[in-house]
């Protein structure tokens, strides 16, 4: 017998949306985006997603980045689904580690990338013109609501900015400077994590630090040995820009 609503049913979705007011509808430019996946990612690759579905996934980097929705890691580094464990959060900052009763998103992915996906790298993404990175040098704004969910979190890149920032960036572009600091004071963070510096210290996961470009397309790598951000033109592989 066919499925028939009766008055004592929950109202669809659709009764629940406020006359008149089209917010409420589903977003189209994103069921469009999802035809178009399905029909040129999805359909052409079934078999790869059905053993992504059946086996799970198995990336071997995890990339911290920004939520800045003109940053894509998956798009940047050329990666397919299932490659790359990726968390994102308000100027690509990590925490450092402290277990108590708070809630830590970041540092459960991290905890979840490290001792149960076991990825062997850990890439900590910066990115040019960074919203939150802004927002700590002009310290003077106010918070965004009562809550100030904001300011709260990028207090985290207080150590970066007295003891992070080198003084020739710093004197070059204060903004640039303070990007690249966030990503050293983040990595500093990650080895405060017993499983990180444990394994790193083992030769079982490496830290990296990286910074994007948006406008230009470039990527500079932190460089371990100098503390510097270089381009990553002269690799083999990747063509510099015309």
């Amino acid at each position: 017998m066919p499925w028939r609503r009766t008055a004592s049913d929950p109202k669809p979705f659709s009764d629940l949306r406020p006359k008149g007011d089209d917010t409420a509808a589903f977003p189209p430019s994103l069921l469009d985006g999802y035809r178009k996946y399905r029909e040129r990612s999805h359909t052409p690759h079934r078999p790869d997603y059905e053993r992504l579905a059946v086996y799970g996934q198995e990336p071997q980097v995890m990339v911290i980045s920004c939520c800045d929705s003109r940053v894509t890691p998956e798009g940047i580094f050329g990666a397919g689904p299932g490659e790359l464990f990726v968390v994102r959060n308000v100027a690509n900052l990590v925490p450092p580690h402290g277990p108590d009763g708070d809630y830590h998103s970041t540092s459960a992915a991290l905890e979840f990338a490290v001792q149960a996906l076991k990825v062997r790298h850990i890439v900590v993404l910066g990115h040019c013109r960074c919203g939150g990175v802004k927002a700590f040098l002009n310290g003077d704004a106010g918070p965004l609501s009562p809550g100030d969910f904001i300011g709260k979190w990028m207090s985290l890149l207080e150590p970066a900015a007295e003891f992070r920032c080198l003084p020739a960036e710093r004197a070059e572009d204060p903004q640039l400077a303070l990007e690249y600091a966030g990503v050293r004071q983040s990595l500093a963070n990650l080895r405060t994590f017993p499983c990180v510096r444990l394994l790193e210290e083992r030769g079982r996961l490496s830290l990296h630090g990286a910074w994007f470009d948006i406008g230009s397309g470039e990527l500079r790598v932190l460089d371990a040995a100098t503390g510097r951000f270089e381009l990553c033109t002269h690799r083999p592989g990747i063509p510099a820009n015309p």
